[in-house]
């Protein structure tokens, strides 16, 4: 299979939560800074051309919950892909099956990094939709027809955009299904040293949604450092 190197890289609290109040602490903005360092700092460990996340993780950081101005007598768009900029220094790649996400703009700002926004569809995606995408210069991939096909995505995203090395990002539910289909080949993991004890709040990989199976996998630590605020390191060969 031709896809991507793809390693996923967290920021995660004491007690293995991916959001929470633990984060505006002192420790957890010094992790938060060393998560960005790694994967988008001046000098980033990690040279990958892409960043993916999931649907509600899009919306927590970037469409915050807008729904898209969609015109349902639209013409019918042309079937498959749509590539509006192959090679982009920097890619936001988003898995949003249905279409679903209320994009204002092509690109996105990240810190200091600005990455041009592509959606990963499947079938169920409306004409109306992808219509919108394409009057925002949004590219978009089609991978499935009802649920997502990731060797395909993966394939598209490496063949149609070139991006060789991928970063997956959240939420815990997207985490442990590409792992689960054996679609990581890293995990990377800054542990801020500070907790806040909530059970409502998402950990690093969940089974919610029915998307994977709770199937134990295995992980070979590569190395381990300490980092600024007492944060910790750790990156991990996930054993096939």
């Amino acid at each position: 299979m031709d896809r991507p190197y793809i390693f996923c890289h967290m920021m995660t609290s004491v007690d293995g939560k991916i959001m929470g109040s633990y984060m505006e602490t002192p420790e957890g903005n010094a992790a938060g800074d060393v998560f960005y360092n790694i994967a988008f700092g001046s000098n980033p460990h990690y040279k990958h051309q892409g960043w993916l996340s999931g649907r509600v993780t899009t919306d927590d950081n970037f469409t915050l919950y807008r729904k898209p101005v969609l015109d349902e007598n639209v013409p019918l768009v042309r079937s498959g892909d749509f590539v509006a900029l192959p090679n982009a220094p920097m890619y936001y790649v988003s898995v949003d099956p249905s279409g679903k996400l209320g994009w204002e703009s092509n690109t996105l700002t990240y810190g200091d990094t600005t990455a041009h926004v592509l959606e990963v569809l499947t079938g169920k995606a409306s004409n109306a939709y992808k219509a919108f995408l394409r009057k925002l210069g949004i590219s978009y991939i089609i991978a499935g027809e009802d649920s997502l096909d990731y060797a395909l995505a993966m394939e598209k995203l490496k063949t149609l955009f070139g991006i060789e090395t991928l970063m997956l990002g959240g939420g815990g539910v997207l985490n442990w299904s590409f792992i689960q289909a054996g679609m990581c080949d890293e995990l990377s993991v800054v542990i801020a040293a500070a907790a806040d004890g909530s059970s409502e709040t998402p950990a690093l990989f969940e089974t919610r949604g029915g998307m994977a199976t709770n199937k134990a996998v295995g992980f070979t630590l590569k190395s381990a450092e300490v980092k600024d605020g007492g944060s910790v390191w750790l990156r991990y060969r996930i054993n096939k």
